[in-house]
């Protein structure tokens, strides 16, 4: 067995991952602003930690998992007054939209989904903690976090603090990234809030964004947990508000590994409203191309910028296609009662499985490379597939290939229901795999080893294999 290693935040580097109590992981992951739909981007950061816990039961950990669901914020505030309606009613619609993406996604539930307004009174314990402390202090009704109180404070996303402006306040949820400010704990009512609002002993108000996740975070897993993951866009300032306004209250370390998932862009660009490519699950398709899209981002890096195309959805659902067609194939095999009871042990198929098993847990023990895991699958698909298109993988081989390939399946997910049939086989370049082939030629003329290897995992994973030779570089599907 070997070491399981994720890439810390903080630390900038691969590091190995030990739980605080043996056998048992806490992981924290930020949820959803309910105040619209959440987009495909938005669905990256949940479906990493979908992956991640998956893989971590595989590997033998039980795992309590608590993601949250922002129900008040400057936005959901806004639509619900402009509306004339009630917190409850207005993010009802997006929350119930939120769990059907999940399961259209087949993405496993949390333990449990936390809403905001629902901790309002932990929030504002926490607030008086940290008033008590001097960590704290109350302006005019609202109650701000004074940064210059926590000397850590930038260390964890790594920020210069040179000419930072003592006593400079924001009170929006979110703001300049470049610039750094004491930050709002409880927000002072206002007649812009309408009905939005709770009793607390500053006055009425509501709580900032940043507080929530501490509160429910420490509630349900304890002042100190394992794991928080969330996107690249929150290291600052909300998870560095968090560790701030946490550890201050508490005096002990907050989270001992922070990961964080890439961006998806689209087309090359950035999401946004303003581009006008803020695109929904239900906007790319039906159902398997859904399952596609989810095959599309567990196969590639979480720490990598994906980039999605109509040309890199179609490669995965060829590849998802493939592999549904194979599992098919390999069931019939494992259930034939007209072949051979037994292997003769000449197929050498238990060897295989093994390393193919082998190849798969170090792929993923490796800060949970998803790419080269599938490289391993397809490596054992595109022999298996020989043997069953001539006809002699016995049922007792077909069973353990199942076996593993089942496996591979509850962690990374790329299965369709077992009575999905007629799937189509054929596959074709596409001109970004076409790209990838060139530039893994161009980076083996360089020398560029890890360079090289990189593209060829990255094409493993949608069923192409590479092969080099005598003759340069080859490739076939699998």
């Amino acid at each position: 067995m070997t070491q399981i290693r994720v890439y810390d935040t903080p630390r900038r580097q691969k590091v190995d991952f030990e739980p605080l109590e043996p056998g048992k992981v806490r992981m924290y992951s930020c949820g959803p602003t309910v105040w619209d739909y959440a987009h495909i981007g938005n669905f990256r950061a949940f479906l990493f930690p979908d992956v991640l816990k998956r893989y971590l039961q595989y590997a033998g950990f039980e795992v309590e998992h608590v993601m949250n669901l922002t129900d008040v914020d400057d936005r959901i505030v806004n639509q619900v007054n402009e509306r004339g309606t009630d917190i409850d009613t207005y993010v009802q619609t997006y929350i119930d939209g939120f769990f059907d993406d999940l399961d259209r996604l087949g993405i496993q539930r949390a333990d449990r989904y936390p809403r905001a307004t629902e901790h309002v009174g932990e929030m504002v314990e926490l607030i008086e903690r940290l008033v008590e402390q001097g960590a704290a202090y109350e302006r005019g009704g609202s109650v701000y976090f004074a940064i210059q109180s926590f000397a850590s404070y930038g260390q964890f996303a790594h920020l210069d603090l040179t000419g930072m402006q003592d006593g400079v306040r924001i009170d929006s949820d979110k703001y300049d990234k470049e610039h750094v400010r004491d930050f709002v704990l409880w927000k002072a009512w206002t007649e812009a809030d309408g009905n939005v609002s709770w009793p607390s002993p500053f006055g009425r108000g509501r709580p900032g964004w940043h507080l929530e996740c501490s509160c429910m975070s420490m509630k349900y897993l304890g002042n100190t947990f394992d794991i928080h993951t969330g996107g690249v866009d929150l290291i600052f300032p909300h998870h560095q508000n968090e560790i701030a306004q946490s550890e201050a209250s508490t005096h002990q370390p907050f989270v001992r590994y922070w990961m964080h998932n890439e961006f998806v862009n689209i087309d090359g660009t950035g999401m946004s409203k303003s581009e006008g490519n803020n695109v929904r699950l239900q906007d790319i398709g039906d159902d398997e191309t859904i399952q596609s899209y989810r095959y599309l981002v567990v196969t590639s890096h979480y720490r990598t910028i994906l980039n999605f195309t109509d040309e890199a959805l179609n490669a995965a659902r060829s590849a998802r296609r493939r592999l549904n067609r194979f599992a098919e194939r390999l069931a019939a095999a494992a259930d034939d009662p007209g072949a051979v009871a037994a292997s003769d042990g000449t197929g050498g198929w238990s060897q295989r499985v093994q390393t193919a098993e082998r190849d798969f847990r170090i792929a993923l023990d490796d800060d949970l490379n998803t790419p080269r895991a599938m490289a391993a699958v397809f490596g054992l698909v595109g022999e298996a597939e020989k043997s069953l298109s001539a006809e002699d993988l016995v049922p007792v081989d077909a069973r353990a290939i199942l076996s593993f390939f089942e496996a591979a399946d509850g962690v990374l997910g790329f299965l369709a229901e077992r009575d999905a049939a007629n799937l189509e086989t054929s596959v074709e370049l596409t001109p970004e795999q076409r790209q990838r082939l060139d530039q893994r030629q161009a980076a083996r003329e360089q020398k560029d080893w890890a360079r090289s290897d990189e593209l060829r995992d990255q094409l493993a994973a949608e069923g192409i294999v590479v092969t080099d030779g005598p003759d340069g570089q080859q490739w076939s599907m699998g």
